[in-house]
């Protein structure tokens, strides 16, 4: 069973659609998909499995990552109209979610490559659990990154790590005893911990909670020692200052994407 397999089970139960169930037998449906505001769509592939699990057709008619104006049929199903009922509400929350995140990052990333065609804007780990691996696609066919996925792939020492072991120096060198992963980045708070960090070569430092000016200052400092450390911005970022950050950054990272959005507007309308 898988993700979608679940997501059924959980809106249909044992007993399945009990309403469509006790009003219809083998009538066929023909129904559109209408995006109801402008938005970059995503989701399209994920509704594609649900229908056809219900056992519906559907016929896609614009790609995921396609920026889409109102009114905008982006897809049609056609099939036993209680197959396409069964898999209504489940397909619209996934395109109306997954197009939510996709739209609002395609802005962020728009408004901060204005500035610095080289920055990125990347997604955190506040997603919505069950849910992370569609929140971070949308955020990727908005033009995102999706940046670290789960503890497993990659080393962030935060700051309760450090607090753990004692200094940003002891815990650099403790990752990097390791030697099993290749890419180290630590998060830091001050220019003490900064420039610790540039000395000992990480590959990425993370300055978290710093104020737009504060950054930049850092940042200049930690160039000055290691030119090719990675500087990535997080905490505290919003779409009103995210463009404060994106002149000296080379990724921003915000939790917002994945946790704040509001979703799109979409319906499947049946003829």
């Amino acid at each position: 069973m898988d993700d979608i397999d679940r997501f059924l089970k959980e809106d249909i139960g044992e007993e399945g659609d009990i309403t469509s169930n006790s009003l219809f037998t083998d009538e066929v449906g023909h129904a559109h998909i209408i995006a109801k505001e402008n938005c970059v769509v995503a989701g399209l592939e994920e509704i594609k499995m649900i229908f056809e699990r219900t056992g519906a057709q559907i016929e896609l008619l614009v790609n995921d990552g396609a920026f889409v104006k109102e009114k905008t049929i982006v897809a049609e199903v056609k099939g036993p109209v209680r197959s396409i009922l069964m898999g209504e509400r489940l397909a619209l929350n996934f395109i109306c979610k997954m197009s939510g995140i996709a739209s609002e990052t395609k802005k962020l990333v728009d408004k901060c490559r204005n500035i610095n065609p080289y920055v990125s804007v990347a997604a955190t780990r506040k997603t919505t659990p069950g849910f992370r691996r569609y929140e971070k696609k949308a955020v990727m066919l908005g033009g995102g990154e999706s940046h670290r996925y789960g503890l497993y792939d990659a080393i962030i020492i935060k700051d309760n790590h450090i607090k753990c072991v004692g200094s940003v120096e002891e815990a650099i060198k403790r990752a990097k005893q390791k030697g099993i992963y290749e890419v180290v980045e630590v998060e830091v708070e001050n220019e003490k911990d900064a420039k610790m960090a540039a000395k000992m070569k990480v590959d990425a430092i993370m300055l978290d909670n710093c104020t737009p000016k504060d950054a930049e200052v850092l940042a200049n400092k930690i160039r000055e020692i290691n030119a090719d450390i990675l500087i990535e911005i997080s905490g505290a970022i919003n779409p009103d200052n995210i463009v404060e950050y994106a002149s000296f950054a080379n990724r921003i990272s915000l939790g917002y994407l994945t946790h704040s959005i509001k979703s799109k507007d979409f319906s499947l309308e049946l003829e």
